[in-house]
């Protein structure tokens, strides 16, 4: 197993070739230990060494003849192939925005009341304008988010960026200057 790294394997393989039976025993004991000190744990111990033990007896291939302190399970054939995780293929027509606001665009066009609708539709253009500027602050423009969610929503809903109280630059500029201070004090 490759998070152990070929120094345990050897170890095993080793151990494997001990001829005393009490004298293997007691190798692979110290292998488990080692195994211990080599990933991080938490939670109930007794898990955690029945899982170092079922490593131990897979990186021997099943050969190591020892006293196992707990049940070995067998590697089953469903545990070797890993499973594909299906990732959902559709296409986003402005990635910068992203499949949230993409789908919270189609929910505002099935909004039946007004009122709702159009306070949905300003929360929604807050929100595009938002991702456009940690996408590119360049490129953020009222006009052009107005004309997005107008596209999104086939013409249903119209904003006039001159009249619509978007939320300010400078607003947006501090939000994206203090994430940016927030992240690079995370990484050191």
């Amino acid at each position: 197993m490759y998070e152990y790294g070929r120094g345990i394997q050897q170890m095993v393989d080793h151990c494997v070739t001990i001829e005393d039976r009490d004298e293997r025993t007691r190798c692979a004991y110290s292998i488990v230990n080692t195994m211990a000190d080599m990933v991080e744990h938490s939670g109930d111990e007794d898990d955690f060494r029945q899982k170092l033990w079922n490593h131990l007896a897979r990186i021997s291939q099943y050969k190591l003849d020892v006293d196992f302190p707990v049940e070995i399970e067998a590697e089953s054939d469903e545990d070797k192939k890993r499973q594909r995780i299906a990732y959902p293929q559709r296409r986003i027509r402005r990635r910068h925005y992203g499949a949230i606001l993409e789908s919270l665009t189609k929910k505002v066009m099935e909004i039946e009341d007004e009122d709702m609708r159009e306070e949905l539709a300003e929360q929604v253009a807050n929100q595009m304008k938002r991702s456009l500027a940690y996408w590119d602050i360049d490129v953020m423009s009222d006009a052009k988010v107005a004309e997005d969610l107008a596209d999104y929503t086939d013409g249903m809903i119209q904003l006039d960026p001159d009249k619509f109280q978007f939320v300010s630059d400078g607003e947006l500029l501090s939000n994206l200057i203090s994430t940016s201070i927030t992240k690079k004090k995370k990484k050191k």
